[in-house]
């Protein structure tokens, strides 16, 4: 059984050696054995974080991990962030559920640790507990106007469109001419495509039904993605970027003014923002040809690109009942490199538009008093993953390091932290003597009147959404309310 934790990573296990003698280490009076004890580890979210470190953590030979959700399905922002038009990318569930059959993992959904468990408790219940808990907020724009109907962050808009629960009463008004989205990273440009993709396009993905019809109604026919910096410090990537050129029935509007001198200074950048800025070159400065002008000619959506502007107020309507447009502070740039920031020059101009969108990064919330939490980094404070000043308490993935990067950085991150954390229970820097795990939590959950999901559970639902998708030719029909989960599996 144990060889089936961790048989895709085409090596032995993690070499488990025999624990230092007991006198080496005054602390502890026991120290960890494989034949006293077996290493009890939980793991908090079930995102690529938890996931990446659970599995890491499954190649010591008999460590047991458990995965706490609170959501009743597994995969966090595979399932609810990545877009629905790209599905390679939520390949990597295969591998997760790789990790969740082995004999030594399990996964409790429908769990949310510091409301109906709390970190201390599982600290007392587990040997180890790590937070790959993620970023469940995102941050505000804390200008005047960011209250009014028909402003809302892309995050609680792509949670909409991806079947996140505590998104489905979103209900966005697309009946407006022209959407400005505040960002320019790869969140930014994935909702550009959705509200700009030919619904037929997004049939057959697993977006949901709901979002699927407001987009049909869609009159959306202009999107502006607005940074406060300039082509050189956009934070998408070229895969994003050059589907967005492609997309069908729309055209690209970018200013060349914006991109005068740049060629220039392109010697100096490493190659990925190189290649990058060339596109965006391309796409500015040169004439397409015939094929791509009579393709452009014909579309009947526009995205664009404004650079140098921030946002200042969003501006009323004359109700006062909606957004009318956005303001902006005309910005230039001071500084070299990574320190490049945005100053404004005095002048102002307005965006008309009726609907808004805040896309300027997601932002971790504190989990449990007991947990330390840097509010304005929006991190745990901790070295390599280990929470600082609090023994055999971690952290992985964003909630770790910031909301950066793409599911192979959060690989790398995760694995980091689980090999950090075996480190420790080898030195015998982890508690000794054994400890309950599950059972204990299960007891309490239980005195609480909380019904945990388990992972052969989602399995039922996975399969019902599978079957509900079946009679439309699509890949599923995502379960979106967990009453209705609970109630499918007799909870």
């Amino acid at each position: 059984m144990a060889s089936r934790c961790w048989r895709w990573w085409g090596r032995s296990a993690w070499p488990w050696t025999p624990p230092l003698s007991v006198g080496s280490i005054p602390s502890f009076r026991h120290q960890f054995s494989t034949q006293e004890t077996t290493p009890q580890i939980c793991v908090v979210g079930s995102g690529p974080a938890g996931f990446y470190t659970a599995q890491h953590l499954l190649k010591h030979p008999q460590a047991h991990v458990d995965i706490y959700e609170k959501q009743p399905v597994p995969f966090g922002l595979v399932r609810f962030g990545v877009a629905p038009d790209h599905p390679e990318v939520k390949n990597v569930i295969n591998t997760f559920t790789q990790t969740a059959h082995c004999g030594r993992c399990a996964f409790w959904g429908n769990v949310e640790v510091g409301r109906d468990v709390t970190v201390p408790e599982l600290r007392e219940a587990y040997h180890a507990v790590v937070l790959s808990y993620g970023a469940e907020d995102h941050r505000a724009l804390e200008i005047p106007g960011e209250e009014l109907p028909g402003v809302c962050s892309a995050r609680a808009f792509v949670g909409w469109y991806n079947g996140l629960p505590e998104n489905q009463e979103l209900k966005p008004d697309l009946s407006c001419d022209t959407a400005v989205i505040l960002g320019q990273g790869n969140v930014a440009l994935d909702v550009a495509r959705i509200l700009l993709t030919p619904p037929e396009h997004l049939e057959k993905t697993d977006i949901t039904k709901a979002a699927l019809d407001v987009l049909r109604q869609s009159r959306v026919k202009t999107v502006w993605l607005v940074g406060r910096r300039g082509p050189l410090q956009v934070a998408f990537t070229i895969k994003e970027l050059r589907e967005m050129i492609q997309l069908p029935g729309t055209r690209p509007i970018l200013d060349p003014v914006d991109f005068l001198g740049l060629q220039d200074r392109l010697k100096e950048v490493p190659r990925p923002r190189k290649r990058l800025t060339e596109l965006l070159l391309r796409t500015a400065m040169e004439k397409p040809g015939p094929e791509e002008a009579a393709r452009r000619a014909s579309a009947s959506r526009a995205w664009g690109l404004r650079f140098f502007r921030s946002p200042q107020q969003v501006l009323p309507s004359p109700d006062g009942q909606g957004a009318a447009g956005v303001r902006l502070a005309v910005t230039r740039l001071e500084g070299v490199g990574e320190a490049t920031r945005a100053v404004p020059t005095g002048a102002m101009e307005d965006l008309p538009c009726g609907l808004v969108l805040s896309s300027i990064g997601y932002k971790s919330r504190p989990i449990d008093p007991s947990v330390p939490f840097d509010s304005k980094l929006g991190v745990i404070p901790n070295v390599e993953g280990r929470v600082t000043d609090v023994p055999g308490l971690y952290c992985s993935g964003w909630v770790k390091r910031g909301p950066t990067g793409v599911i192979a950085t959060t690989m790398t991150d995760s694995f980091l932290t689980g090999q950090m954390l075996l480190q420790d229970l080898k030195a015998g820097l982890l508690p000794s003597g054994p400890r309950p795990g599950s059972a204990a939590i299960q007891a309490l959950l239980s005195s609480r009147g909380v019904q945990p999901v388990s992972f052969s559970d989602w399995e039922k639902l996975d399969a019902e959404e599978v079957a509900r998708g079946q009679g439309t030719g699509r890949p599923r029909e995502k379960l979106v309310d967990p009453q209705e989960m609970l109630h499918l599996l007799g909870h």
